[in-house]
C-alpha cells in the first residue's frame, strides 16, 4: 500500500524528545519492511509557533512568518530522516515535482511544508492525491475526532466514523480549532473530499497507532469521503 502520514507537531516540542522520535521512526521503518511505501510529512510543532510569533513582533509580513514555518517543519522532516536511516530517502523534498521522484526510489520521504499559506495537513493530503495514496493517516493530540474538545471537556466522546461534510461543519465552530485541539486544516478536508483518500485521524501519543490504521483495526476517527 501506499502509505501518505502527517505527523503533528505535538512530537517536535521544544525537549525536541529523541525517543519519542525514535519510537515514530522505528514504526515507519517496520511498515516499509513489510513492503509498503510512505511519506511522512512532519508539522511545525511549538518551535514553529515561537519562530513565528518572534517574526511577528520583529515586523516580518505573514507571508516571511509562513516561509519561517516551513523552514521549521523542514529541519523536522530532518530529524526524522536521521532516526530513519538507511530506511529514507536522504532529502527533503521541496516541490510536489521532487516529492515524486523520490518517492519512486522505494525509501521514505520525509517532508515538511511547501509553500506559503499551506498547512502541512494540506499539504500532506495533496502529497496524497499526489502518489495516488491507498491510506492517508493523521495524528493529533487527541484520541481522534471528538464531540467536543476533550482537554476542555472530559465527557467529550470520541467518534468512531465521520463524513467529510459533518467533519467540515465541525471545523467552523471555533471551540474546536483553537487551540491545542486542532483536528485538521479544512483544505485539507476538501483535497480529501475530492480525491476519496481514505483517511484515519488518530492519536499520536503511541506511533503504532499509524500502523494500526494501516491495518484496518478501529483506532482513532475514519474519515469517509
Amino acid at each position: 500500500m501506499r502509505l501518505v502520514t502527517k505527523i503533528g507537531g505535538s512530537l517536535f516540542k521544544d525537549d525536541l524528545n529523541h525517543q519519542k522520535i525514535s519510537a515514530h521512526a522505528q514504526v515507519l521503518r517496520e511498515i516499509r519492511r513489510q513492503g509498503h511505501q510512505i511519506v511522512v510529512v512532519a508539522g511545525g510543532g511549538e518551535i514553529a509557533r515561537k519562530y513565528i510569533e518572534s517574526a511577528r513582533s520583529l515586523g516580518a509580513s505573514e507571508a516571511e512568518c509562513d516561509q519561517m514555518g516551513i523552514y521549521v517543519t523542514r529541519l523536522n522532516a530532518r530529524l526524522l530522516i536521521s532516526a530513519l536511516n538507511d530506511d529514507a530517502f536522504p532529502e527533503v523534498p521541496e516541490t510536489v515535482e521532487e516529492l515524486r521522484k523520490y518517492f519512486a526510489m522505494g525509501k521514505i520521504v520525509a517532508m515538511g511544508g511547501l509553500t506559503p499559506a499551506h498547512s502541512t495537513d494540506a499539504v500532506a493530503a495533496i502529497v496524497a492525491e499526489s502518489v495516488n495514496a491507498d491510506l492517508f493517516v493523521k495524528t493529533i493530540d487527541a484520541p481522534g475526532v471528538c464531540t467536543e474538545d476533550p482537554k476542555k471537556h472530559p465527557g467529550a466522546k470520541k467518534l468512531d466514523e465521520i463524513s467529510v461534510g459533518k467533519l467540515l461543519e465541525m471545523l467552523q465552530k471555533k471551540s474546536l480549532v483553537a487551540g491545542a485541539y486542532e483536528l485538521i486544516d479544512p483544505v485539507a478536508v476538501r483535497v480529501i473530499e475530492r480525491s476519496k483518500i481514505p483517511t484515519w485521524i488518530v492519536p499520536g501519543d503511541d506511533p503504532a497507532n499509524i500502523r494500526r490504521a494501516l491495518d484496518g483495526e478501529n483506532v482513532g476517527t475514519k474519515v469517509v469521503p
